[in-house]
């Protein structure tokens, strides 16, 4: 089948979604309920772990004194990483590359030696090429240029997944890496979206409940001297998929990854009821398309279908 190989052609597969995350958990916290929501409806999705957040920290007091996580972190998160991907229903590959830690400090210290965030980007991109190419999704989703949070790792997966996009239906690129495959739309995940935490907030405080959100809200509607607001963020959503009959489901994927999140903590601040009232969507920015499409989309299919 070519690279170029029509639209109509591909219709008649099983559709296939592709999303490219740096973290075990982060397919959990950025369009869980999304990818739970089209598997369950019989879309192939995968899920592409750049690394193994192997220099990450145990981030819930709960299992702070976990021997397990003391001893072998990185293990420990792999299964994490299973438990979530069998609560959503999708598929899973690691793509093998370092933890680039989170650098702190004033100055901040170099990145460690051979992590993911220092690799060249085709030494980055290529095991993502190949998967590209045997999977062959129709759809990719990844983070913006800032990487949702601008954690290194997570603008490498933004860029490896932006070259894996352009550059996997091309034949004179990335030789050995299998048979071409042209993916038709790229989207950029839109977890953090202001729009949603502020619905979410307001919805907490007319019920009289205390909102978690509201330093983040601070920080949004923060001033300068000369009254300019901070920029909006770099794309506009396109996309909203309703998956709110999915909330209990991503909870579980979040709760599954135990040394990253609290379950008592910020993510559960808001019930799924509540929230899908307020917001019962997932929210994305399409950023490329190979075929028609008109915005604002409610599927990341259309146009493919």
């Amino acid at each position: 089948m070519s690279a170029r190989e029509s639209t109509e052609s591909r219709t008649t597969e099983p559709l296939r979604l592709l999303a490219v995350h740096a973290h075990p958990d982060d397919e959990a916290s950025k369009g869980a309920a999304m990818m739970a929501s089209y598997a369950a409806a019989g879309v192939d999705v995968m899920v592409a772990t750049c690394t193994g957040g192997e220099r990450g920290s145990i981030l819930n007091p709960g299992a702070a004194d976990d021997p397990h996580g003391k001893r072998d972190l990185a293990g420990l998160r792999r299964q994490e990483m299973a438990a979530a991907q069998a609560a959503l229903g999708i598929r899973h590959r690691w793509l093998g590359f370092a933890d680039s830690g989170l650098p702190e400090g004033d100055p901040l210290p170099d990145l460690p030696f051979g992590c993911f965030a220092l690799q060249p980007l085709e030494r980055a991109a290529a095991p993502l090429v190949q998967l590209v190419r045997a999977f062959r999704p129709h759809v990719i989703i990844s983070y913006d240029e800032n990487g949702g949070y601008p954690h290194p790792d997570h603008i490498m997966a933004h860029k490896v997944a932006v070259e894996a996009f352009a550059a996997a239906g091309d034949p004179e690129r990335y030789p050995g890496t299998g048979t071409p495959w042209e993916p038709l739309k790229l989207y950029y995940d839109r977890a953090f979206n202001p729009e949603r935490f502020r619905a979410l907030h307001f919805a907490l405080e007319e019920a009289g409940l205390q909102s978690p959100y509201a330093e983040r809200i601070a920080a949004w509607q923060e001033t300068d001297t000369e009254g300019h607001q901070p920029p909006v963020p770099l794309h506009a959503t396109t996309t909203q998929i309703e998956c709110g009959d999915f909330f209990e489901v991503r909870d579980e994927a979040l709760r599954s990854h135990r040394t990253q999140v609290d379950p008592e903590g910020f993510f559960f601040a808001v019930s799924p009821d509540m929230q899908r009232k307020v917001w019962p969507w997932e929210d994305y920015s399409l950023i490329e398309s190979r075929v028609e499409t008109e915005l604002p989309e409610t599927d990341l299919f259309a146009g493919i279908r």
